[in-house]
């Protein structure tokens, strides 16, 4: 054979579909009946490369350790920690280390899971296929395919390359993870138009897939990195992944009190050493002490730990988290672009209409499951003579099986064939007791060429029954009557059957006819599709539809009510992509718009869409990958869910990528953040109030550690600025950053759900982590605790007692100030003079009483006290510290009454807190 071989450039390569079969084959110069020799296929293998994916750049795992510490405000902990260090206050600069270390860590395990998204796509090649080399038919290693081998596939077969189908014998394929199509692909080796998309590529087996049913022979027209697996995998290992809203703003707030920090420190040092002329020693231990005190260390701890309680309430909902950041990411989520089958539908077909010459049916149920209703005009059906002979004849004309494992049907073979036995069971009839009544004696198998199947029974008594199913069309052209309630026949009416098919197919349904006839007068045992007689009776057609999830529904209802949009994003036809959209609320129920028209689109008009449309149809990866980015660049974050290949790059570009844990992939939940374990929409609708309860708790802890810091930092700045004693000591305002404020917080990671949590509008993305309310209320608390702090002091200082006494007081007055915040922090503005309503946290009393020993340990334990410098406080002190505190807590409900009572006070700050 010429070892010369016809170029293929991208172009030629999407278009082998277009081809006719023997131009391919004169184009790959190859021979349907030899396939390659052996030299040729070794200079093609050179050429073109093994038939595998390539494996992406990984970072080591030191890299990926060191990025761990990039961050401004790990900067800023580590420069202070290592300042402790050498001044040789080692417990101090221990606690600041140790615990960007434990961050550290954490992060690293987390990422260390999300690089085996390429791995998994590569496993999903075939080992071996059966190809045709030199004449021969061997098994080969599918690494060693070339373009232009000859395979040939039968059932059970992965298709090992893209082939361009040459032969087909009633082939198909189960192409769900490149299409999302609910139904095996029924393939034929006819060319297709040029611009036909992946699911409507009919003369191609793609690499990866499955084949269900039937036989074939194709040529290799791509392999490797060449095929459409290749494209996607490609495209993920192109797709770089976002960074969490969360941990952007944190960044920035980290650049922001880094900023703030500078500045304060070099303004007081300045101040201190040239205008109060301080020694530089003490002067720089009480700047230091300022930085530390301002940088809440305890945040990164307090964070992660609200994160992991996020996820430990998700999986109750099954919702699996992968990475901790996705868990506050879904709080921030205003677009959730879902994929249609399997997350917003069942992925099991289920009849849902039937008609009949004199009536039409609409059927209930859940999938493959027997429960369900047959009504007629929204009420029960009564008995019908014709109905009961649809179901018989979709029972026995049946080559499917339908068992239950595990509490869950199951179908082996055809989904339609097995979705036809619940049907007829709804109608009371008994799969077992039909097949005993009408052993079947002869078959004609279903074929693309033919496009119907027939079978033939002889009943113990009584004259022999042909039954037939099959494409409408085709079924109509062989009926010349039709059966009526009255046991009769009429003449049938073509046009009106054909207007009802139409019509079942608009709502995205899939239509089959059934037919029968007594005494067909055909021979058992040589049954073939030419004997089809052509004067079957019509028993009427049924539509099969994969249906929605009911819980769906409600959530996609509850997504809207959060003015959360849902978009589905299907590589299924537009007409049933349409109508699942309608029947669940998505969309306006009539706009679709389908991959072959996104690829007309240019980027801004496709951005402008977007912004109206939410059903797209007949999506290729790179279409799914193309919008989301146009609804990512129109500012909204988006939550990308899947199940195929196909949909992993989009998930992975996605704010939050979505797999599905039961009929997903392995490449998908690689690619995600987040696994449904139920496969459920509505699981995604509880982890966003999750995400969103997340958020609110982190703010909440924020707002409470940080004016506990400025109180800190205002009371060393003051007492260098007037010249006084330090009220506090270095390690004592580390004492009070991680273990007072640290333990309130953390009782604020438990705070459950707000009532109205779903009723919000969605976070802004340029919403800050600290709004302008929140800015006002850490200034104003701060300096409230600063005031109850130094009166604290000056107090005691008044009473004669020394430096570490006034000191020990002091640190206590911040220690219960914060006790009282933390009733006061559990509620924005509403009030918090209700002991119910601080009942609904269990961990509040428990936090409350933590410090409370915390506090007493520190006060009198010797060993403490020669640490920190304390001294023991005289019981009758305690009831004035209690009362400072209930001042504190006075002053700040106050505050919050006063916004209350402001309707434009109250208005601005709901403003800012909805991100609007």
């Amino acid at each position: 054979m010429s070892s010369t071989m016809s170029t293929t450039n991208t172009d030629d390569v999407t278009k082998w579909h277009a081809m006719a079969a023997d131009e391919v084959v004169k184009r790959l110069t190859t021979d349907i009946a030899k396939g390659l020799d052996a030299g040729e296929a070794s200079s093609r293998l050179a050429k073109h490369g093994a038939n595998r994916l390539p494996e992406g750049k990984k970072r080591g795992p030191f890299v990926r350790l060191l990025s761990q510490f990039n961050s401004v405000l790990v900067y800023v902990l580590l420069a202070a920690g290592f300042t402790k260090l050498m001044m040789s206050l080692w417990i101090d600069g221990s606690i600041i280390l140790g615990i960007v270390v434990l961050n550290a860590l954490l992060g690293f395990l987390q990422e260390g899971k999300a690089e085996k998204a390429l791995d998994s796509i590569r496993n999903m090649l075939s080992a071996e296929a059966r190809t045709l080399r030199g004449g021969e038919t061997r098994m080969i290693p599918a690494e060693q395919m070339v373009p232009g081998d000859i395979v040939l596939l039968e059932s059970g077969d992965k298709v090992p390359a893209d082939l361009r189908l040459i032969e087909v014998k009633n082939l198909q394929t189960e192409e769900a993870a490149l299409t999302g199509e609910s139904v095996p692909a029924v393939k034929s080796a006819a060319p297709v138009s040029a611009k036909a998309t992946v699911g409507d590529r009919e003369c191609i087996a793609f690499s990866g897939t499955m084949v269900v049913a039937g036989r074939a022979t194709g040529v290799v027209v791509a392999t490797g990195s060449e095929t459409e697996l290749g494209r996607i995998n490609q495209l993920l290992a192109g797709v770089s992944a976002l960074e969490t809203p969360l941990l952007l703003q944190i960044k920035k707030f980290g650049y922001a009190i880094t900023a703030v920090i500078g500045v304060v420190s070099v303004l007081i040092f300045s101040y201190g050493r040239w205008v109060k002329g301080m020694d530089f020693v003490p002067l720089f231990q009480a700047v230091v002490a300022i930085a530390v005190s301002v940088i809440p260390e305890g945040l990164p701890a307090i964070i992660t730990i609200t994160l992991a309680i996020g996820v430990q309430r998700m999986a109750r909902r099954n919702a699996i988290i992968r990475r901790l950041p996705a868990v506050e990411t879904l709080g921030s989520v205003s677009r959730i672009c879902s994929d249609k089958t399997g997350t917003l539908t069942l992925m099991e077909m289920m009849v849902v209409s039937a008609v009949t010459p004199d009536s039409r049916y609409q059927i209930s149920g859940n999938g493959y499951a027997p429960e369900g209703e047959v009504k007629q005009d929204g009420k029960a059906a009564g008995r019908d003579p014709v109905l009961d002979l649809l179901g018989r004849a979709s029972m026995l004309c049946n080559d499917a099986e339908l068992f239950q494992k595990e509490g869950v049907w199951k179908v082996e073979g055809d989904p339609t064939e097995g979705a036809l036995y619940p049907f007829a069971t709804k109608l009371g009839l008994d799969r077992q007791a039909e097949q005993t009544a009408f052993p079947r004696t002869d078959a004609i198998p279903f074929e693309s060429e033919h496009r119907f199947m027939a079978t033939l029974h002889k009943p113990k008594s009584g004259a022999e029954v042909l039954f037939v199913k099959g494409a409408p069309e085709v079924i109509l052209e062989n009926c010349d009557r039709t059966q009526t309630k009255d046991g009769k026949q009429a003449p049938i009416d073509r046009g009106n059957f054909l207007k009802a098919s139409d019509e079942l197919a608009a709502q995205g349904e899939r239509v089959l006819a059934l037919a029968w006839l007594e005494n067909p007068g055909v021979k058992a045992g040589s049954l073939g599709p030419a004997d089809l007689p052509k004067n079957l009776v019509l028993l009427g057609l049924v539509g099969l539809l994969d249906p929605p999830r009911k819980e769906a529904i409600e959530a996609v209802k509850e997504c809207h009510g959060g003015a959360i949009r849902v978009t589905m994003i299907t590589g299924d036809h537009k007409i049933t992509a349409a109508a699942i959209a309608k029947m669940l609320g998505i969309g306006d129920g009539k706009t679709a718009i389908t991959g072959a028209e996104i690829e007309e689109m240019d980027t801004a008009t496709l951005q402008e869409r977007v912004r109206d449309v939410d059903v797209f149809a007949r999506s290729s990866p790179e279409h799914k990958l193309r919008l989301v980015k146009a609804i990512q660049a129109n500012g909204q974050i988006v939550a990308m869910t899947g199940d195929g290949v196909n949909d992993a790059p989009a998930l992975k570009k996605a704010n939050i990528g979505v797999a599905m844990g039961i009929k997903g992939t392995e490449v998908t939940k690689e690619a995600s953040e987040m696994i449904l374990a139920d496969d459920n929409f509505a699981s995604i609708t509880a982890a966003v109030k999750e995400g969103r309860t997340v958020y609110n708790n982190i703010e909440k802890a924020i707002l409470f550690m940080l004016p506990t810091n400025v109180a800190e930092g205002l009371v060393i700045a003051v007492a260098i600025v007037f010249g006084f004693t330090m009220p506090l000591t270095a390690p004592q305002v580390l004492w009070i950053n991680m273990v007072t404020a640290v333990a309130l917080a953390l009782v604020i990671a438990f705070e459950p759900h707000e009532l109205d949590v779903m009723k919000r509008r969605p976070r802004a993305v340029s919403r800050p982590i600290l709004t302008g309310f929140g800015v006002w209320r850490v200034a104003f608390v701060g300096l409230a605790l600063l005031a109850y702090t130094l009166g604290a002091f000056f107090w005691m200082k008044s009473q004669g007692a020394s430096d570490a006494l006034a000191r020990t007081v002091a640190v206590n007055a911040i220690a219960f100030g914060q006790v009282f915040y933390l009733l006061n922090s559990r509620y924005l503005l509403d009030s918090s003079f209700s002991i119910k309503a601080h009942l609904d946290n269990q961990y509040v009393p428990l936090g409350i009483g933590a410090i409370v020993v915390l506090q007493l340990v520190f006060t009198y334990a010797p060993p403490l006290q020669r640490v920190f410098d304390n001294e023991a406080i005289p019981l009758s002190i305690w009831p004035w510290i209690l009362l400072g505190g209930l001042v504190f807590f006075l002053v700040v409900e106050a505050e919050k009454l006063i916004i209350r009572s402001s309707a434009s006070m109250r208005n601005a700050v709901s403003t800012v807190e909805a991100g609007t």
